[in-house]
C-alpha cells in the first residue's frame, strides 16, 4: 500500500523514518546545541540521516533507493525533529548559562530579562 507520505507501509514508515531516524535525529540536534555549533549544521545532519533512511527502506523493506519525492519526505520529518531538539537544548542552555541575562518564556523561546529596579 503506497502513499504519497510513506512508501510501502505506513508502519515501516513510523518505525524507520519516525522511530530510527527521527531518534537519530533528534540527538543530533541535541549534540549540535550542545558544542554551540551554528542550526544550518541541523540542515546537514538531517539530510545525511535521510539518506540513510533510505538506505534502510531500501536494504530491510524492498523500497525504492533513489525515490526524490521519499527523500523529501524523510527529510522533512527529520529536519523538523532535530529542529525541535535544537531549538528546546539551545533554550535549556541559554537561561542556565546565562541566569542574570535571559528568561525563559516557554520550552522554545528565551527573552532578556527586564533591567533591576533601580533608582527613576
Amino acid at each position: 500500500m503506497q502513499g504519497t507520505i510513506w512508501e510501502t507501509n505506513v508502519g515501516v514508515f513510523l518505525l524507520v523514518t519516525v522511530f530510527l531516524a527521527g531518534g537519530a535525529g533528534y540527538m543530533s540536534g541535541r549534540s549540535v546545541a550542545l558544542t554551540w555549533r551554528p542550526a544550518l549544521t541541523v540542515v546537514v545532519y538531517s539530510a545525511a540521516l535521510a539518506c540513510a533512511a533510505r538506505f534502510f527502506h531500501y536494504a530491510l523493506f524492498h523500497g525504492t533507493l533513489l525515490s526524490l519525492q521519499f527523500w523529501i519526505v524523510d527529510f522533512i520529518v527529520i529536519l523538523a525533529i532535530s529542529s525541535l531538539a535544537f531549538r528546546l537544548t539551545r533554550t535549556t542552555q541559554m537561561v542556565s548559562q546565562y541566569s542574570w541575562l535571559y528568561e525563559r518564556v516557554n520550552p522554545f523561546v528565551w527573552r532578556a530579562k527586564p533591567p533591576a529596579g533601580g533608582p527613576a
